[in-house]
């Protein structure tokens, strides 16, 4: 249910874009860094808007990748304190049987 909502919000915003990007064939002029052209205003704010979109995604993906790593390296670091732990406690319970004896 949850993404049923989620896709028909994107649905209508993506509907409201298309409708506002027919009616916007306005030509602008846009310098970027090497050059400049001109362009149909709707058509340069969605490819704006679409690179905006993917570099966010990359950025959300690189910080999760990073937070991944990082929590499979704490898991490994438990486990092996964990082994450790379960040795040290071993042969305390073994020398401590030896003591009674």
């Amino acid at each position: 249910m949850k993404y049923l909502l989620i896709f028909l919000v994107v649905l209508v915003i993506f509907i409201i874009s298309v409708t506002l990007g027919a009616h916007n064939d306005q030509i602008v002029t846009f310098n970027y860094l090497l050059a400049q052209g001109e362009f149909r205003i709707s058509t340069l704010l969605a490819s704006l808007f679409g690179a905006g979109f993917l570099l966010g995604w990359a950025i959300c993906c690189l910080f999760w990748l990073r937070i991944r790593v990082s929590l499979a390296h704490a898991q490994r670091k438990l486990k092996r304190m964990q082994a450790q732990n379960e040795q040290s406690t071993a042969v305390t319970n073994s020398s401590t049987a030896g003591r009674r004896d």
